[in-house]
């Protein structure tokens, strides 16, 4: 979401929609509704124009657009999964990240062409830029690490690091008069699986000069209004006159209004806690400082308060449901860490998969460490969890009740183990939910998109050979022996004995190959940070496919091959797998 420099338009992308909205915030009535494509991510207003720069995920391109008109302008092709965009002052240029492969580009809005590309960490994606122009500020999705960029030389010229259960940071907004930066993530304790100790939110503060020594400061959301906790922080804002700081929370939906402290210790202080619309993930402040907008992405509208009174003064709707309503319950569900989902309010579904992504992380489970794994596909690769313990999402009703989620559940009575009798039926709800969570598809591969490499067409050449056997099990469209009958084909690929708190193993489902690109790390215990070493380090005995014999040029084709999957759309296959 972004406000113009004049104030007088606003604009959000719908990622659910694939739309621009534009808001006359005169009137506070809708414009335009603009189609753009898949899953539109950051917009910002480039200067004091009308022009917008849109970010489209899913298709990997910089949209350019007249609020005032609706027109599209023009378009930059980009590689991959664009999320953040910020214009200089005079909306000459704008800065782009690429959550993959880790990049952000500066495009001319004049020609609409890339004209540098900065290396930017790993999966940055909160992109915000110094009041003088000389640095670019970047955070990283998984560390929440923030990085200085040098605008003039392209090269990185600080960081600052978090902790290292720091997680999910998808933006960073800069105080207008100190050297300050603000963001949001939350804290992902891998080691603990109980709903009062795995998740927590958090607002840091990061001095961009010298400040008083501690150049990064954590502050906890789950204990800024006595013990109230919240969930999930989104999104982040302050007022252009640097007094005022509003953060949002997405699966607790609610926010808390603040003010700036200029002590370098404090930072911020309450003002009021505020419950808002379901799944808020924006929030801007008006450049008069006398209205804050938030964005409800699961009420698909747009709501204004006064910033004095902390009051609402108009309710917005900005788009329609295009989910359809069973999807949209579900999804609502699955970001709610308030009952019946969640009963300490600390986590929800997508605390580990927000928008079908893994959090990047491996969790010390009761039943030994488990790799999280993103949805995509989901419908069609069942069984569920390495250990193929679930065979239908219906199943996770047993993780609602459980000590991890701690909710009332979403079946009245009765339910039944999982891999017993189907859960599906039971409740319109968890349906609801199921329906939302395999609902999840693919975009194809960046490496791909002009047809396989000749290194990757030498790499399936070898994939689908006797000489290695990987077709063995993954196989088919979906790269996997993964389907929804019984029984299970489960596999003892040499892994399971490495971790001695494993209860489960040591054979284990099959999981896709398709995105693998960007999902490491990888195997059921996140051991192997590359590709490469999944077949070389630890295949030691060749139990996972034949490659103790292959040449490093045949282990750099196999991986050019895998990263280029999928290179096509995988057929829908498993139907059963939908209910």
């Amino acid at each position: 979401m972004d406000i113009s420099s004049d104030g007088k338009l606003l604009v959000c992308s719908n990622r659910d929609n694939g739309t621009l909205s534009v808001v006359d915030l005169s009137t506070h009535r809708k414009l335009h509704e603009i189609a753009l494509g898949k899953y539109p991510e950051g917009v910002s207003f480039l200067g004091d124009t009308d022009v917008v720069a849109v970010a489209l995920y899913a298709e990997d391109r910089v949209l350019f657009v007249e609020a005032q008109t609706g027109r599209q302008v023009g378009q930059a092709d980009v590689f991959d999964e664009p999320y953040g965009v910020v214009s200089n002052r005079t909306g000459s240029k704008v800065y782009v990240t690429l959550d993959y492969p880790g990049h952000v580009v500066e495009i001319d809005t004049g020609s609409k062409q890339i004209t540098r590309t900065f290396d930017a960490g790993d999966f940055p994606r909160g992109i915000a830029i110094a009041e003088n122009e000389n640095r670019l500020y970047v955070t990283n999705y998984y560390t929440a690490k923030v990085l200085a960029i040098d605008r003039e030389t392209g090269r990185q010229v600080d960081e600052w690091t978090a902790a290292s259960t720091d997680n999910l940071c998808r933006q960073i907004t800069l105080h207008p008069r100190r050297e300050k930066a603000y963001l949001t993530h939350i804290r992902s304790r891998d080691k603990a699986v109980h709903g009062a100790g795995s998740i927590f939110p958090y607002v840091s503060v990061v001095d961009r000069g010298t400040g008083e020594g501690r150049r990064r400061k954590r502050i906890p959301m789950d204990a800024f209004y006595g013990n109230l906790v919240t969930s999930n922080p989104w999104e982040v804002a302050v007022s252009p006159d640097g007094h005022q700081l509003y953060v949002v929370f997405s699966g607790t939906d609610d926010m808390f209004a603040c003010s700036v402290v200029d002590d370098d210790y404090t930072e911020i202080s309450l003002k009021r806690y505020m419950e808002l619309g379901h799944n808020p993930r924006a929030v801007r402040v008006a450049p008069d400082n006398s209205t804050f907008y938030v964005y409800n992405a699961l009420d698909f509208n747009v709501v204004a308060y006064d910033a004095e009174k902390l009051k609402r003064i108009a309710t917005i709707p900005v788009c329609e449901n295009r989910l359809g309503e069973q999807v949209l319950l579900g999804k609502r569900l699955f970001y709610s860490a308030l009952q019946p989902m969640a009963g300490r309010r600390w986590i929800s579904c997508s605390s580990c998969h927000p928008d079908g992504d893994a959090d990047g992380r491996t969790w010390h489970n009761p039943e030994g460490l488990r790799n999280t794994q993103a949805l995509f596909g989901l419908a069609e690769t069942h069984p569920l969890h390495w250990s193929a313990d679930r065979d239908e999402v219906q199943d996770f009703e047993h993780t609602i009740r459980g000590q991890l989620m701690q909710g009332r559940g979403l079946v009245k009575g009765e339910f039944n183990d999982q891999l017993g009798d189907p859960n599906a039926g039971l409740s319109d709800r968890l349906d609801a939910m199921a329906a939302y969570t395999n609902s999840h598809e693919f975009t194809l591969s960046p490496h791909a998109k002009n047809g396989l490499s000749e290194a990757a067409r030498r790499g399936r050449t070898l994939f689908l050979s006797e000489k290695t056997g990987c077709a063995t099990c993954h196989r088919g469209g979906y790269y996997t022996d993964s389907t929804p009958g019984q029984p299970h084909r489960m596999h003892d690929v040499g892994t399971g004995n490495a971790d001695a708190s494993e209860k489960m193993g040591p054979a284990y489902d099959t999981p896709t190959l398709l995105g693998v690109y960007r999902t490491a790390p990888y195997l059921h215990h996140g051991v192997a940070a590359t590709l490469e070493e999944v077949l070389t380090v630890h295949n030691a005995e060749d139990r996972h496919g034949t490659t103790s014999g292959l040449s490093p040029e045949e282990v750099s084709d196999l991986v050019a091959f895998l990263k280029s999957l999928p290179y096509e759309h995988p057929p829908r296959a498993a139907k059963t797998a939908r209910r």
